[in-house]
């Protein structure tokens, strides 16, 4: 199943640096491990703000809420989830 995600991070000003830095990159790599394995298959930052949009293709959204809440930012995020499903007009037949 694909997803549309929106996540908007808030993270506290008063978190210590050095907690923050660990956070941030325990974060980059459980998202790109994400993305090797095809399951977060598009992400993008928002212009302006600490956001970004992703695509997500997982079994089910038990799966997701999985993925979502071992995030390490999941703490301090905002998050919609929007399912997605192929649309009757589409021409293409793969979901790039």
């Amino acid at each position: 199943m694909l997803f549309h995600v929106t996540m908007d991070v808030k993270i506290p000003r008063d978190l210590p640096a050095d907690e923050r830095a660990d956070i941030l990159a325990r974060e980059k790599a459980y998202a790109q491990d994400l993305q090797h394995q095809g399951k977060w298959r598009h992400i993008w930052r928002i212009a302006g703000q600490y956001a970004n949009v992703s695509i997500f293709d997982v079994r089910d959204t038990t799966e997701l809420h999985e993925l979502l809440s071992a995030l390490p930012l999941f703490p301090f995020m905002d998050i919609k989830v929007t399912p997605l499903l192929r649309h009757p007009s589409a021409i293409r037949d793969d979901d790039t």
